[in-house]
């Protein structure tokens, strides 16, 4: 504490005003009270906290019946400390406000008056500081009950992590090393969880799986998720299962989860139930015009939707599950070996053009595109089927071409578009007859539809000619040249 030098000369001689003035500049409240604690003075420097403490309701009260209960024993030391002229002390006052309202914090330090039996209480309004600690109290309350409730939800989670039937281990992003593992894991390693900690997660299966967990880790890593694959594990009983991973973000560090799932068995003959996720794909398809369908890797049905009923003129979806995708196309078997041996190879087929054959011998044609999906480490197939039936005229095949009346294919393209749909010789038949009418329509060009010259350029008789421009429809043939010679 540093008191002034000299006050009488350097403050110089001070009336009752300007004393007065000081002593309410220097504080927000000033309170002046007596020997016995009476308050015979007093002025407030805020209109605000005048408002809140009532106005001029203390003159000749004492001091102790404006505070509140607690604070009463230090309002008494701070009198008596002024009455000894003591070094003056900061004390916390709590001073009753109007009725019915909240106490106010204030910081009073009591000075006495010369030698008057008077003394001077200078007050600061600790109000804004009280709501900042209020705030900071309420704060780390919250920040305790959310701290209370994250240690509860660790120790679920905890707890189910541990007690967990199936395998579960959390690796790091960066080089897919094990960090934790629940017992059910680490019995399946064939070792306990702290020989577990820190070895790469690859280690854990034989030779021929290594490589498809190591391509599946890093698909996660690069896309957050990736299909399923079927793995062996290197123990002594060597179980196959199946490994599911995702990755997962906490306090900037990237982690992957990693799920261990035996392999399920399927009876012979019962079709493979497709996981929750799938079958949410197959409720958005469902509703579209387009044919949908699933199968497993024998082709038989898993699923189809209301379209591929229509098409396949099937009432209900149960008569197609379990049935063979290939009991649908015209003619059997052919397309969908050529569809399925695409698939794969290439794991997706687009825009292969076929037959499909109702039950009751409605044909239609489609256009198919089909990808393979991973299921459980086996794959299905997804076909896409849209009728194009009124877009693309029917080609013309088989027998249904011979005769007089008989159309052609004009193009190459169309013959292509046949392999796998008609028997070799047809498309023998086909491809001949396109190169034979290519040939006269050269013929015809290179001669200036000169018919003798043509003929002779092709080797042919006129007569053999002009039977084959009727054939072919080329031409504006007279009855001149329609005579009913041998054709060659």
């Amino acid at each position: 504490m540093h008191a002034f030098r000299a006050p009488e000369t350097s403050l110089g001689e001070l009336d009752a005003e300007a004393t007065a003035s000081l002593i309410a500049a220097a504080a927000d409240i000033a309170l002046v009270v007596d020997g016995a604690g009476v308050i015979r003075d007093y002025a407030v420097n805020s209109e605000e906290l005048s408002r809140e403490l009532g106005g001029g309701d203390w003159f000749g009260r004492p001091w102790l019946d404006t505070v509140t209960e607690e604070s009463r024993p230090k309002v008494e030391a701070l009198i008596r400390d002024a009455a000894a002229r003591a070094a003056p002390r900061w004390r916390h006052i709590n001073q009753l406000a109007v009725p019915g309202g909240a106490s106010v914090p204030i910081l009073f330090s009591a000075v006495r008056l010369g030698k008057a039996d008077r003394a001077v209480a200078f007050g600061r309004d600790l109000r804004g500081i009280s709501a900042l600690q209020q705030r900071l109290m309420d704060a780390q309350r919250s920040v305790e009950r959310d701290y209370a409730r994250l240690r509860q939800a660790e120790t679920r989670y905890r707890l189910l992590f541990q007690m967990s039937p199936e395998p579960v281990l959390v690796l790091d992003a960066a080089g897919f090393k094990v960090q934790e593992v629940n017992p059910a894991a680490a019995r399946l390693f064939g070792k306990d969880a702290r020989r577990a900690i820190g070895r790469p997660f690859a280690e854990a299966f034989d030779a021929g799986s290594q490589a498809a967990v190591e391509s599946l880790m890093s698909g996660v890593r690069a896309a957050g998720r990736a299909d399923d694959v079927r793995a062996r594990l290197l123990s002594d009983e060597r179980p196959e299962v199946v490994v599911s991973a995702s990755l997962f973000r906490q306090d900037d560090v990237v982690s992957v989860l990693v799920r261990l799932s035996p392999v399920p068995v399927a009876r012979p003959g019962e079709p493979i139930a497709l996981p929750k996720t799938k079958t949410k794909l197959l409720k958005l398809v469902e509703g579209v015009p387009d044919g949908f369908v699933v199968t497993g890797q024998d082709g038989r049905v898993l699923s189809a939707n209301a379209a591929f009923l229509e098409m396949a003129q099937i009432a209900v979806e149960e008569q197609a599950v379990g049935e063979s995708l290939e009991r649908w196309f015209a003619p059997p078997g052919v397309e969908l070996d050529v569809l399925m041996g695409s698939l794969r190879q290439r794991g997706a087929v687009r825009l292969f053009a076929a037959t499909l054959q109702g039950e009751y011998g409605a044909a239609t044609e489609v256009e198919i595109s089909a990808v393979t999906v991973m299921n459980g480490g086996q794959p299905c197939f997804g076909f896409a089927i849209r009728d194009v039936g009124m877009r693309l005229p029917r080609p013309a095949r088989g027998d249904a071409h011979a005769g007089g009346g008989r159309t052609p294919l004009r193009s190459v393209e169309q013959i292509t578009e046949l392999i796998g749909r008609v028997p070799l010789k047809d498309l023998v038949r086909e491809a001949t007859d396109v190169i034979e009418r290519l040939c006269i329509e050269a013929a015809l060009d290179l001669t200036s539809d000169n018919r003798a010259s043509a003929a002779e350029m092709l080797g042919l008789s006129r007569q053999s000619l002009y039977v084959k421009l009727r054939r072919y429809g080329l031409g504006d043939l007279g009855a001149e040249d329609g005579g009913n010679g041998p054709a060659e």
